[in-house]
Parts: structure tokens; C-alpha cells; sequence
């Protein structure tokens, strides 16, 4: 969980005081057992069938009276030993019942602190603090905290991986925050209703069970299809909207703070300077609206939609706080491939297209769905030239370009000449980039 393993008694270090988490954890935690007995129900259901079937009223009494004390120890007995303590150099969580382990996050590695609560933890008055660590894929968390610790801790980890001094970490709180846009909801119930997954879905909904009708006669088969496809359809639109509602991107020292969600609400940051690459993604039913969806890569991030919907000036202007001194380029400012590169990929080579400038590489593709991916020079760890056999006939070449976020965006079916400059350009801007570019530092 984000360091080694440690001996059970070793000892905080200054500054270190161990703290538990909140007391209705061990509501959470107590599910456990439970959650053992439902997955081998859902692995083995004939068998559990028959197990339910011969159990009597008396045994099943017994069996609850067993199950539910059994289930509320082993809540309080899991939340009693794990705690959590901030020491000068890192954080600290001691987790497990039977077999002890300490975690050693430290603070210079900390990315992105995000406060999430879920509904019933918002009734209950408390948050889950999850962690963005460099170097790690799982975010490490502390489940559950009161809503103002989880806040004060979050600005103590924030302040203490900025230099602060231990002494005074504390004593900085929450750095203050700017909002530059929030996404109405309106518009991000019209923006689904412009997908075109989302009427792919209802299509097949409204296809495939008279289909099954008049191939089966089956009601029951009909049923069993147009339930899920129904429900897919509307869930999958519900839920998306209920993750985006109330959309709101503000500005602060420690990075572009993002709040959403509905029944979850989610409060996230995107790290200053640790953005590897920002797409600009633009469906076919939103270009006469003039609407875009911002996407990010961030290294060691899970965090990955800026915006989920915006007119493009807004969006442009939001990603100039992501990337300083970008300026998104146009569409008429970006070079096709040559014509021949039709015979590499009919009709959809219009749609490629790239432009370098001072900043960043930037590449399109999709006509249908169209994609511009921006990558500052300074991110980029290599460069790559791809050519394939039939690409070797018409003289045309692909340029790929890799991020730190172990990401790649290719600039597809260049010309041959074009490919090897531009192979040879990046490889300097990159170099030159790096050495020119900002340290990756906490509210610098």
C-alpha cells in the first residue's frame, strides 16, 4: 500500500501522533463476512439454492445470531487496529487484524489528495480521503474520516509535501480557491442526449426484442433481453449524468480542484505539472453547438475528464491554466497527410492531421469523432518513427510520441521526408523543453 512493511512495534517518528479513523467505520468494515457469503453465492448458485432450501426458520435464527455479532467484532476489531499518523517526511497507516502492515507514503510523492463521500457517508457526516502517489497504480486511502479532518488532513499532506515546516502545516489550512467554470446541468443532459452511444443503446433496445419475438415466440426470452437493454440505456446515461452533475473547476495553489457528483459527491485536483497530455474531444452532434470535452493524462493519476462538456473558448481557456502558454490550435492551422495516403486508409485520412508549435505536439484523428491531442515538449519521454509495408509503397510513415503517463499519440501517415524531420525536431524540442521546464512542485 505505497511502502514497505514494517515491524508491528515500530515507532512513529516526531511529529507522528497516531490517529484512528472515524468511529462509524466499523459499520463498513463489518460487511465483510458478509460479502464472503454473497460471493460464493454468486460463484456457486445452484449450490447455495440447495444449501438455503434445507436450512430451517430455527437454523436460519441461529445462524443470523452467529453471522451478525461475528460481522460487528470483526468491524471494530479491523477499525481498532489500523491507524494513521503524519510524521516529517511521510504518512504512515498501520492496517490489519491478523497480520500487521505499515504503509510509508512520503509526502514529497503525493500528487493529488481528492475527498470523496459517498451518500450515505455524506448522511453520516463523513469523507474518504484517497491518495495519488508517483510511482503507484492504487490509490492508497483513509476510510472513513470527519468531514473537517478529512479537509484539514488533506491541507496538512498538501502543505507538508509543498516544504512547509511541520509546525506550521497545520496552520496553513485549505488554500484558497478561484472557481473558473461550472458545467449547468442542462447542459450536460443535452450533451448525452448528443452521444451517439447513447441512441446506438435505445436502438438496440427498441430492435432486438421484436427480432427475438418473432424468431422465438418467447416471451420470457424477450423479457430477459429487453430488460437489460432497456435498463443499460437509461442507466448508463443516468449515470453519467449523476457523476457529472454540478460540474465545478476552480483554480488554487495546489492545483485545478474539480467537485462533482450528485449523490457522490467527488472533490479531486489535478496536479500542477504533472499533466502528460490534454485531448480535446469533439463528437459528431456537438460541433454546431460549438461543444468540446477535455480529457487529461496524468502520470501515477487516475484522474482523467477535465470537462465533460464545454464551448470550445471556455475549454481553451481552462486548459491554458493546465498547460501555461498553450494556445489550443485550429483546425484550419493543422496539416493533412499528403493525398496518397488515401490508399493507406480511405476517407479517414481526412481526418488526421497534426501541428507543432513553441509548446507543444499536437495531433488529430476521427472525422466522425474527432480527437486533438496536445503534449508538451517537456513531457515527452521518445519519439518514434513506424512504417509499414503498404505505408512503404506511398512513401508515408507514422510519428508516435510517448508520455510519462504511458501513454502514446501518433501523428498518422505523414510523408516520408516529413515523418523523419519531424522525428529528428521533436527529439531536440524535447530535450530543450525539459530542460526549460518548471519543477513539478506543490503550490509553486
Amino acid at each position: 500500500m505505497g511502502g514497505p512493511v514494517t515491524a508491528p512495534g515500530e515507532e512513529t517518528g516526531p511529529g507522528g501522533d497516531e490517529r484512528r479513523l472515524h468511529p462509524v467505520t466499523p459499520l463498513r468494515r463489518a460487511w465483510a463476512p458478509v460479502a464472503v457469503l454473497a460471493g460464493w453465492a454468486v460463484h456457486d448458485p445452484d449450490q447455495a439454492h440447495r444449501q438455503l432450501t434445507r436450512l430451517t426458520t430455527t437454523t436460519l435464527v441461529a445462524g443470523l445470531a452467529v453471522l451478525v455479532p461475528a460481522a460487528a467484532l470483526y468491524g471494530f476489531l479491523s477499525w481498532w487496529c489500523t491507524r494513521y499518523a503524519v510524521t516529517d517526511t511521510e504518512l504512515r497507516i498501520r492496517t490489519g487484524l491478523f497480520f500487521r502492515r505499515t504503509a510509508h507514503i512520503r509526502l514529497e510523492r503525493i500528487q493529488a489528495v481528492d475527498v470523496t463521500r459517498p451518500l450515505l457517508a455524506r448522511v453520516a457526516g463523513v469523507a474518504k480521503l484517497k491518495l495519488d502517489v508517483i510511482g503507484t497504480e492504487k490509490k492508497d486511502e483513509l476510510a472513513f474520516l470527519g468531514e473537517a479532518e478529512a479537509r484539514a488532513l488533506r491541507a496538512e499532506l498538501l502543505a507538508r509535501a509543498a516544504g512547509f515546516a511541520p509546525g506550521t502545516a497545520r496552520e496553513v489550512g485549505e488554500a484558497p480557491a478561484r472557481q473558473l467554470v461550472r458545467v449547468p446541468a442542462g447542459v450536460i443532459a443535452v450533451s448525452l442526449l448528443l452521444v451517439a452511444s447513447t441512441w446506438a443503446s435505445l436502438a438496440a433496445a427498441l430492435v432486438v426484442p421484436p427480432l427475438l419475438w418473432l424468431a422465438t415466440h418467447s416471451l420470457w426470452t424477450v423479457l430477459a433481453t429487453a430488460v437489460p437493454l432497456f435498463g443499460g440505456a437509461v442507466t448508463s446515461s443516468a449515470g453519467r449524468f449523476v457523476a457529472a452533475y454540478d460540474w465545478t473547476v476552480s483554480e488554487s495553489p495546489d492545483g485545478l480542484r474539480i467537485d462533482r457528483g450528485l449523490l457522490d459527491r467527488t472533490h479531486e485536483t489535478v496536479p500542477p505539472g504533472r499533466v502528460q497530455t490534454v485531448r480535446i474531444v469533439e463528437p459528431l452532434l456537438w460541433r454546431r453547438l460549438g461543444w468540446v470535452r477535455v480529457e487529461l493524462d496524468v502520470a501515477g493519476s487516475s484522474n482523467s475528464v477535465l470537462l465533460p462538456v464545454a464551448p470550445r473558448e471556455i475549454a481553451a481557456s481552462v486548459i491554458a491554466r493546465v498547460l501555461p502558454g498553450v494556445a489550443v490550435p485550429q483546425t484550419t492551422g493543422l496539416l493533412r497527410p499528403p493525398r496518397r495516403a488515401r490508399w493507406c486508409a480511405p476517407v479517414w485520412w481526412r481526418g488526421h492531421g497534426i501541428a507543432v508549435t513553441d509548446a507543444v505536439f499536437a495531433a488529430r484523428h476521427g472525422l466522425l469523432r474527432r480527437r486533438l491531442a496536445l503534449v508538451p515538449h517537456a513531457k515527452v519521454q521518445s519519439v518514434r518513427l513506424t512504417q509499414g509495408p503498404w505505408q512503404r509503397v506511398w512513401q508515408v510513415a507514422d510519428v508516435r510520441v510517448d508520455t510519462g503517463a504511458n501513454r502514446t499519440v501518433t501523428a498518422r501517415l505523414r510523408d516520408a521526408g516529413e515523418a523523419a524531420g519531424l522525428l529528428r525536431a521533436q527529439a531536440e524540442r524535447s530535450r530543450t523543453g525539459r530542460r526549460g521546464a518548471r519543477p513539478d512542485r506543490w503550490m509553486a
